[in-house]
């Protein structure tokens, strides 16, 4: 009986751990994994990983690398979670590691272009039904706008628009001056203006 109660109160006091874990913030979670805390970084990994995915593969063109980049990425993390500093968002840090390894990665593919390492995957849509159809879809019609842009442009989009990113936390990320980080936000809007216009014949006003 009395071992019963036991296993129940352990099972309610784990229970209570595992959603404290959940709920704490970023940076506790570092904190907790910096002390070797591994249900801490399960949880900042669930956090986190879909959108360091997606951006690493924007940033690599390849699904399988884009996992590999994933993994070393939140392994550096559970290394160097005593190193960080609080001096920026934990995604901030995350999306910094997780850019440096890709890069090396897209540097490392000599018979991919930096630049149109995704445009080069998008089909020609000229005379396909189907894509036609799609085409009708904006949301999959910007998408293949913003494929279209430059690294660099495409890199901006990304972190500001689907990440959620300031201009502040962009620029270091990118490691650039705030100005540059405007500066190619301006250019990539207004290419994209250009491409949705061109694609669906109808123009797109910019403020």
């Amino acid at each position: 009986m009395q071992q019963g109660y036991a296993l129940t109160q352990a099972s309610k006091t784990w229970t209570q751990q595992i959603a404290a874990v959940q709920d704490s913030s970023d940076e506790s979670l570092i904190e907790r994994i910096a002390d070797g805390d591994q249900l801490a970084m399960r949880t900042l990994y669930a956090r986190h990983n879909v959108k360091v995915y997606r951006f690493v593969l924007r940033l690599v063109g390849d699904a399988c690398k884009a996992e590999d980049v994933v993994s070393e990425v939140f392994l550096d993390v559970w290394r160097q979670a005593d190193r960080f500093e609080g001096r920026s968002q934990v995604s901030t840090w995350i999306l910094a590691i997780a850019r440096f390894k890709a890069l090396t990665v897209r540097r490392q593919r000599r018979d991919a272009p930096l630049d149109n390492a995704l445009v080069e995957s998008i089909a020609d849509y000229a005379d396909d039904p189907e894509v036609c159809a799609q085409k009708n879809d904006e949301g999959a019609l910007l998408r293949t706008c913003i494929a279209q842009l430059s690294a660099d442009h495409r890199e901006v989009i990304d972190l500001v628009y689907y990440h959620g990113k300031s201009v502040e936390e962009a620029a270091e990320i990118l490691d650039v001056p705030r100005n540059t980080v405007k500066t190619r936000m301006f250019y990539a809007r207004k290419k994209i203006g250009e491409l949705y216009a061109r694609s669906s014949g109808e123009p797109v006003y910019q403020a």
